[in-house]
């Protein structure tokens, strides 16, 4: 193949947004653009075939032409570029305006969304009796049931059986009772393999007058192990012995570690609660077939549903200032976990508290529930504790942090993450993101800066070792940042997103920090672990300041509205995040926010200081894709022109 053949067809490779593929069965697919700007496109197979008898070899950000074609097929390929380069130059320039933003381009001017005043409709609770909350199964036989990941190879299976008892005297069922079995294989029927486990109950103690006891049903986990990467397993779960076992389910393992192999999609979802828009953020989210669900804290809020007074409340401090204890209504819990079933008996869902899991009770109880029914993977990652832990999911390393835990740099959860961060291998999991519930970031005027000491003690370290992306939520209401570091724009910080926007009883959060006489007082916005550390800013447009006159340049977008987000990791570089609101869930490729999150390794390597980088994105990193659109534009043109004097 000639020189100048194979520049064209290289530049009419990545210049074309679709690109016809065939796997070796021959069904056909199709490669999707990824950033038009970067000429970087993926396919679902290695080989794809975009003419008769032309094969591309695809690399995670590379297309190579196989070059042995006969000259007849050249004279074909002579003919049809020209042609085809026109029609893509056309296709790019509608592109153009259409595009999916990526961080490269960043930072961005600041965008807040108009608030929709009729989207706070639907937050009032779903009744206890609603079909989706209501128990569907009698005696011994298991509901509940919940998958999450242990490890690449293994995965925890948890369920309830028996009847809560809710009172003023509440006898403890028995856990030796009911077994604990797990029965699994890879075929729809045929179980090889058979795994037990273990059970337990709680309590949930209110000696206070009025006040009402609760025991819950025997809560069973069961590990199960030999599992292998990227495979469809069908189980059961229950007693044998009853017989008491559950129908069928069935689950995909994720793909193993590696900088090639990524979950499908990653769902993240924040404040859900039981309302009527929680159940269209759910619903919305099944249709986005995740392979993997973040839940990042506050789950239920069993302390808003039938609390003193007899009906749930937005703001239970506000409603109940001399209540004794805030009391919570515990049969929720079983409610919700009736309500997530058919999502995460086939999906895992991984979990971190939120400030409404504290749930406290007689002798300092707390956490009673949250660390009760929920298996994660504390021990096989070396935290010992549920309140914050790590896994892995194909190339991605995720980090679970405890708000409502000791998080200063003396104790025992900083102490592992730094080690846990240490033991990365980023060649591996090339993609590092950490989750907790309240955001360090955050222009909205509930919760602003109410978790700035856990930030002044743990963001140089997540900084030094290059964590990509942080979930939060807490604040109910979306918000995406700029790349920062310290209050500063950093192209090198990670990328800050609230989702707390679930769809709870206490609806959405509409007032910025920087709206007029929106700004909270020093007082208020008091965290319900740990100090305050409200700061004034030292530097910037809102120097001596503890609220910006208007939105702030770390604050990219936000939106007050309910639902969730999807992240879609596409190569060991680029990640398409998409945020999902409720009110779109009946428009065809519709969303609310969408950007290409992308990793710069080469630039911003693990540091061994906490200061910021000096290569800011305003810059250098805007202008080097720039550069790159216009080179793409010049060797076009070389190109077409090589074609014709050849």
């Amino acid at each position: 193949m000639r020189t100048g053949h194979t520049q064209a067809f290289l530049i009419l490779i990545q210049i074309t947004s679709r690109l016809s593929c065939h796997d070796a069965g021959g069904h056909f697919l199709c490669c999707r653009l990824l950033d038009f700007k970067m000429g970087i496109f993926h396919c679902p197979f290695r080989r794809c075939l975009i003419l008769p008898s032309t094969i591309i070899i695809l690399e995670p950000t590379l297309l190579i032409v196989n070059q042995e074609k006969s000259p007849a097929q050249m004279n074909y390929f002579t003919l049809w570029i020209p042609v085809t380069i026109f029609f893509t130059i056309i296709t790019q320039i509608k592109l153009a305006t259409s595009q999916i933003p990526t961080t490269l381009e960043g930072p961005f001017k600041p965008v807040t969304r108009t608030f929709d005043s009729s989207l706070r409709r639907g937050s009032d609770d779903l009744p206890m009796d609603h079909p989706r909350l209501k128990k569907n199964v009698t005696g011994n036989f298991p509901e509940q049931i919940a998958l999450a990941i242990s490890s690449p190879t293994s995965m925890w299976v948890s369920w309830v059986t028996g009847d809560a008892q809710i009172g003023l005297n509440v006898t403890p069922l028995d856990p030796a009772s009911v077994a604990s079995e797990v029965w699994y294989g890879k075929e729809s029927g045929k179980y090889t393999s058979k795994q037990k486990g273990n059970s337990t109950v709680y309590g949930q103690l209110y000696p206070f007058e009025g006040l009402m006891n609760y025991a819950s049903g025997i809560i069973h986990h069961v590990r199960i192990d030999g599992l292998e990467p990227g495979i469809k397993y069908y189980y059961k779960c229950g007693d044998s012995s009853i017989p008491a076992m559950s129908e069928e389910h069935v689950f995909e393992t994720l793909p193993s570690s590696s900088p090639n192999s990524y979950p499908h999609r990653i769902a993240v979802i924040g404040d859900l609660g039981l309302t009527s828009n929680s159940s269209t953020t759910i619903d919305h989210l099944v249709m986005n077939d995740p392979s993997l669900v973040l839940m990042i804290g506050d789950l239920t809020y069993a302390n808003q549903y039938l609390t003193t007074g007899g009906k749930g409340v937005p703001c239970f401090s506000c409603a109940f200032p001399d209540a004794p204890i805030r009391e919570t209504y515990q049969p929720r819990w079983d409610g919700w976990g009736r309500f997530m079933e058919p999502l995460i008996s086939r999906v895992p869902m991984m979990v971190i508290e939120g400030n409404h899991e504290i749930e406290p009770q007689v002798s300092g109880i707390t956490f009673k529930s949250y660390l009760t029914r929920f298996s994660v993977p504390s021990e096989e990652s070396g935290s010992k504790s549920n309140f914050y832990y790590s896994f892995d999911a194909g190339g991605v390393h995720f980090i679970m942090l405890g708000a409502y835990v000791d998080y200063n740099s003396t104790g025992s959860q900083y102490a592992w993450l730094k080690e846990d961060l240490n033991q990365v291998d980023r060649t591996k999991t090339p993609w590092l993101v950490a989750a907790w519930h309240p955001p360090w970031y955050n222009s909205y005027s509930s919760h602003y800066q109410e978790f700035e000491c856990m930030r002044q003690e743990m963001e140089a370290l997540l900084y030094q070792y290059r964590v990509d992306i942080v979930f939060s939520g807490h604040v109910h209401a979306y918000e995406r940042m700029n790349r920062i570091y310290n209050y500063t724009l950093d192209h090198c910080g990670p990328v800050y997103i609230t989702v707390g926007d679930g769809g709870n009883i206490e609806q959405v959060d509409v007032d910025h920090a920087d709206d007029h006489g929106k700004c909270p007082s020093a007082g208020d916005n008091i965290p319900e672990f740990g100090g305050v550390c409200h700061i004034n800013f030292s530097a910037g447009p809102a120097k001596d300041k503890f609220c910006w006159d208007k939105q702030p340049e770390w604050s990219a977008f936000r939106e007050s509205s309910f639902g969730h987000g999807i992240l879609e990791v596409v190569n060991s570089t680029y990640a398409l995040w998409t945020w999902h609101r409720n009110q779109d869930i009946y428009k065809n490729n519709s969303h609310g926010d969408q950007i290409y999150i992308v990793r710069q390794p080469e630039l911003c390597l693990p540091s061994t200081s906490s200061k910021g980088s000096n290569y800011t994105q305003l810059g250098g990193i805007k202008n080097g894709a720039a550069d790159i659109s216009k080179w793409i534009w010049l060797t076009t043109l070389i190109a077409l022109v090589a074609i014709v004097v050849t």
